[in-house]
Formats: structure tokens, C-alpha cells, sequence
């Protein structure tokens, strides 16, 4: 059976967005989202960094970070899961083109 490594980093990083989100929502507790955010972003880290190096996955991280930040103001103008949407999205497709495009060949 596949194990987290076979999970593309563009899949873990949107999925923490969006599982964390999910859960929060779900508990009322935003700190489970948190928990669900910081375990997936850390699953990806690793291996951002063996794709693009340090300051890549430094970046990486920070636009995870950054997305996350950002979809709370974006809430208020276009809805809470589409603006998760919006950022989960841009997160997925720049770790795609970064990382886990070189990784797989």
C-alpha cells in the first residue's frame, strides 16, 4: 500500500487548506484546522525541499502560509469555501509547477 510520500505535495498542501478548513467548520474548533494545515505542510516540506532546495520550499511554505492568511479577507468578499477554493487552488498548481512536476521525472 502507498504511503504519504506517493500523495503529490501539490495534493497535501491544497488538502491541508482545505481539510483544515473542513474540520474547523465541522468543530467549531479553529485550532483542529490549524493542527490539519501545519500536518500537512509539514508532510510537504521534505520533499518541496529535495524538488527545489531550501529557499524553494522556504517559498513554498510561506505562500502555504501566506494563502492561508489571505483567504480571510477574500472570505469576506467572495464567500469562506470559495476563497479557500481560490487559494487551495493557487497553492496545488504553483507546488505542481515547482516541485512535483521535477519530482516526477
Amino acid at each position: 500500500m502507498a504511503g504519504i510520500s506517493s500523495v503529490p505535495t501539490s495534493a497535501l498542501a491544497a488538502g491541508g487548506l482545505l481539510g483544515g478548513f473542513a474540520l474547523a467548520q465541522a468543530t467549531k474548533q479553529r485550532q483542529l484546522g490549524g493542527v490539519v494545515f501545519a500536518a500537512a505542510t509539514a508532510a510537504a516540506v521534505p520533499r518541496w525541499r529535495a524538488a527545489v532546495g531550501t529557499p524553494g520550499a522556504a517559498a513554498l511554505t510561506g505562500l502555504s502560509v501566506g494563502a492561508m492568511g489571505a483567504s480571510h479577507p477574500l472570505a469576506k468578499k467572495i464567500g469562506a469555501w470559495p476563497s479557500v477554493a481560490v487559494v487551495s487552488g493557487a497553492v496545488a498548481i504553483t507546488s505542481w509547477v515547482l516541485a512535483d512536476r521535477r519530482a516526477e521525472r
